[in-house]
């Protein structure tokens, strides 16, 4: 996998997400009996900081890459485009449809202001929100 990753230049500023626990079960390689050790250890997708801003859209902040079905061709499956800085994202999966978004929290009234970490994750059916959560941990990592 690393050998992939390397073809496709994806060490340098890119992030693993590996499965995590569910409950009171843990998804390590002891407890997956059914699954080889290699595929246990193998992460969920990798994402990518978009740093090179004379190439592609400036308005990208990350791309997110997947294993496609039945092959071990690395593929984009979504794009983060706006402003993590900012909280003004918006995650669009290979059709460029929103799928998620995350944006700042707005008051009801004007005397009110929230700060930049007050913001609002918003998934939209058909996405999964634990892993729409995982990419703004991802996000936060990547700029801060």
């Amino acid at each position: 996998m690393v050998d992939d990753m390397q073809k496709f230049g994806l060490l340098l500023d890119s992030w693993f997400v590996y499965e995590g626990e569910m409950g009171n079960q843990s998804t390590t390689r002891s407890n997956l009996s059914t699954s080889s050790e290699s595929e246990s250890e193998s992460p969920i997708c990798c994402v990518r900081k978009h740093v090179n801003i004379l190439q592609g859209n400036p308005n990208v902040q990350a791309y997110v890459y997947r294993r496609a079905p039945h092959s071990d061709k690395l593929c984009v499956a979504f794009t983060v485009e706006g402003s993590y800085a900012h909280r003004t994202c918006k995650v669009l999966d290979e059709c460029r449809r929103v799928v998620a978004e995350i944006k700042r929290k707005e008051a009801n009234t004007k005397n009110v202001s929230f700060g930049i970490e007050i913001f609002q994750l918003i998934v939209y059916p058909g996405f999964d929100p634990g892993f729409a959560m995982a990419l703004v941990l991802l996000l936060d990592q990547m700029f801060s």
